[in-house]
Order: structure tokens, then C-alpha cells, then sequence
């Protein structure tokens, strides 16, 4: 029922093959299924009664056995109806998936818990990933859940604070090199081939994109069945949005939803190879050798589901933005301050997107459109402290707070006497 399968050539791969590209000519795979088997089986299941939770939907994953799962409780985040920013953009109808609410306070969550119980049942030991950040702390929490050894390399003095301490403070044996993501990811990849022990959890493993297309499945239920016209999403290494597709197009096979979205990606302007490749017309990136962006977490010049990302996008006849550091900082203060959602610079990259394909009209006011946040606030704390006001200062004294933010009448005087 469940194989792995080249996305080029279509070569297939045991489910229980540790491989992560085609050995006929190289590409990347992906997870197939027998739709007609899932079908009869979620027909006698009661997923539709659990909750909200990427194992709710248990009978959609690739996952033989129910004893081996790792969870912390991962999926369940808010789809939040945002009408005030929609009105301050001129758009009807907008929804923010916050993703900041998983354990580890990003989307990684729903692809590791997969991606480690697919470990255990591979009784794989030793766990590893490279990481911008959000992969290496999610990684670490669900390693240290599991028991597992885990090692994640990382760009030396290119990661937030917010997460390299989750990575450490999970137990993880962090490493930094000296380099940027797109080395480290082929180090991880030639540590893991050597040493056949070590299983590597980046989003070119197909499994664990598979925990990722839960949230395509969480909004369909959020939305009371139906997909929004437009989804909107951060790419960094692309396998997100990949996932998401993946997920819509499922729930639409299985008779789930009525019609699919149109998949929309942003990336910043100093790491874009896949949204340049879109918006030239071109079916292959252009890699970026030395990508640079304040949002660290799609700090990514070569992204591996590059391929994937350009099919989802086509196939949903969306499209793909670049935006810059300045519109990604603002975006990320108008969410925070219109509708009280603190989200990482990456995740606000979504917002800036909207804004900029609306302007330009590339986006309807009508369109009822849901943009994914990946990852909290405070994540990344520092970049908010050195780009926003400092807290104001004065005496300890009611008459000088009183002039300093302008209250219009003064505190009465039984108050002050307090």
C-alpha cells in the first residue's frame, strides 16, 4: 500500500528503505499511496471525533504501528479569523494558521513527530539534521522524547538565539560550521550515507513531510470542510508548501474537500532561487551561493524541494513573491499590533507577500485566503529589539508617566495617594 517513489522518474523504493534519493538518476522522492485502501479504511475510523492534532489523522501517515509514536502534542494550532488586518489591507476575508503554537513553536513539529516514530520503527538509534533553527530545536525535543541520539549541524553565527537554545537545552549535540545552510545540509547527507546508523530527518526524508501535510488537512477542518481559495506560505527549503499540496490534493481525492487552493510561496530577496525561477518562467532555480535575509529560518540559497514547490505551485496555478527585509519587519509589526500574533520574521514573510501581490492586483479582495504563519515570535527575539522603539524611561512619578504617554485627564487623587 505504501511505497517511496521518484518524483522524476518514478523509480520505487520499499517503505521501509532507508534511501533519500533516487538511485536511478538522483532526484528526490516521495511517499504513494493507495488512495482506494485509505478510503475504505477512514470509512470505518472515528477520525472526524479526535481532535484537532496531527494524529488525528493517523489513517492518512505512513505509520504501520500506534505503539511507536512520539508525540507532544503537536497540530491543534489556530486558524485565526483576522478581519482587523484584512480591513487595514483591504481584503474581506483573512485567516492566519499560527504555527507558533506547536511544542517547539514551529510547523516542524507535525513532520518530526512523524518523522521519529518512523525512526523507531526503523530501530534507528541516532537522529541528525542541518538547521537554520526551527528543524535542529524541533529535532532535539522529539530525539530527547524518543531516547534517540541526536546531532544537528547549524550555520556558526547565522542561527537566532531563541532556537539554538532549544537545541542545546533538548540535549542535542549542536555543531557549528563554518558555512551556511546549504554546506551543512550536504555534510548531514553524507554523514547519514556513511554512516548507515544515523538517520537524517531534513526535509529531503519524505516521511517527514508527511506529518507537514497535516495542516492542509487541519484548515479543510477548521474551515468546516472546504479549502480557502488561496494559501500562502514562507518557503525556505520548500518543503512546506510541497507538503500542504500534497495534503489538499489528498483530502480532494478521498472526496474530503470540493476544490483546491492555489498555492502561493514568498521568499525574501536575498534567498529567492525558487520565486526568480517562477517569476521568469523558468522550470529550474537558479541557486543563491551566499543567501542573506533577516529572516533566518528560509535563509536557504539551495533549497532541496525545489521541484516539488514549482509543481505545487503550477498545479494549484498559484504563484510566488520576493519580498524585502524592510516589507518582512513591517509585516511582522502589523500582525503583531493589529491582531495580537507575535511571529517570527519568516512567518511574517507570508503577510508581506499578501500585501505586495495585492497592491500590485495579483490577489482579489474577495478571496478568502489563509496565510501560514511557521514560527513564534520568540524565536527570534533580538531582531524586534534592535529594530523597534526603545522602552520609554522617565522618573517614578504619576505626573511625569502621565505627560510622557499622554493620558488625557489625571488619575484622581485617592489613586496617586495609593
Amino acid at each position: 500500500m505504501i511505497h517511496q517513489a521518484c518524483i522524476s522518474c518514478g523509480e520505487k523504493y520499499g517503505a521501509d528503505e532507508i534511501i533519500y534519493s533516487c538511485e536511478r538518476c538522483g532526484d528526490i522522492l516521495e511517499v504513494k499511496y493507495d488512495y482506494d485502501v485509505i478510503e475504505e479504511r477512514i470509512k470505518k475510523s472515528d477520525w472526524k471525533s479526535l481532535p484537532l492534532s496531527v494524529w488525528r489523522y493517523k489513517d492518512f501517515m505512513p505509520i504501520r504501528s500506534s505503539s511507536k509514536i512520539i508525540s507532544l502534542n503537536e497540530g491543534g494550532t489556530g486558524l485565526h479569523s483576522c478581519q482587523r488586518l484584512a480591513g487595514l489591507l483591504g481584503l474581506k476575508q483573512l485567516y492566519v494558521k499560527n504555527e507558533g503554537e506547536n511544542p517547539t513553536g514551529s510547523f516542524k513539529d507535525r513532520g518530526m513527530t512523524v518523522g521519529i516514530t518512523k525512526a523507531l520503527e526503523l530501530d534507528m538509534k541516532t537522529v541528525i539534521c542541518a538547521s537554520t533553527g526551527n528543524t535542529s530545536a524541533s529535532l532535539a525535543a522529539y530525539a530527547a522524547k524518543a531516547g534517540l541520539w541526536c546531532i544537528v549541524l547549524i550555520p556558526s553565527g547565522k542561527i537566532a538565539y531563541g532556537k539554538l537554545a532549544q537545541a542545546i537545552v533538548y540535549g542535542a549535540n549542536a555543531v557549528q560550521i563554518r558555512g551556511n545552510f546549504d554546506q551543512a545540509l550536504k555534510m548531514v547527507l553524507e554523514l547519514s550515507e556513511k554512516h548507515r546508523e544515523v538517520y537524517l530527518l531534513n526535509s529531503i526524508n519524505p516521511f517527514r513531510l508527511e506529518g507537514q501535510k497535516s495542516l492542509a488537512y487541519e484548515i479543510c477542518d477548521q474551515m468546516n470542510g472546504e479549502a480557502p481559495d488561496r494559501v500562502i506560505l514562507p518557503m525556505g527549503n520548500a518543503g512546506n508548501i510541497s507538503a500542504a499540496w500534497k495534503g489538499f490534493t489528498e483530502f480532494h481525492k478521498l472526496g474530503l474537500i470540493n476544490r483546491l487552493p492555489k498555492m502561493t510561496g514568498i521568499q525574501a530577496e536575498g534567498a529567492a532561487p525558487i520565486a526568480q525561477a517562477i517569476k521568469n518562467g523558468n522550470n529550474d532555480i537558479v541557486p543563491v551561493d551566499q543567501p542573506e535575509t533577516v529572516a533566518t529560518a528560509i535563509r536557504i540559497g539551495s533549497p532541496v524541494n525545489w521541484k516539488k514547490a514549482i509543481r505545487a505551485i503550477g498545479e494549484s496555478k498559484g504563484t510566488a513573491e520576493t519580498v524585502t527585509d524592510r516589507e518582512i519587519l513591517e509585516a511582522q509589526k502589523i500582525l503583531a499590533r493589529s491582531e495580537g500574533l507575535f511571529v517570527e520574521p519568516a512567518s511574517a514573510s507570508s503577510i508581506a507577500g499578501l500585501k505586495k501581490l495585492f497592491e500590485s492586483g495579483k490577489i482579489d479582495k474577495d478571496e478568502v485566503i489563509v496565510c501560514v504563519a511557521t514560527g513564534h515570535g520568540l524565536k527570534d527575539p533580538d531582531i524586534i529589539m534592535k529594530t523597534s522603539e526603545s522602552p520609554l524611561e522617565v522618573d517614578a512619578e504619576i505626573e511625569s508617566i502621565e505627560k510622557l504617554v499622554g493620558l488625557a485627564r489625571p488619575i484622581p487623587a485617592t489613586v496617586v495617594s495609593r
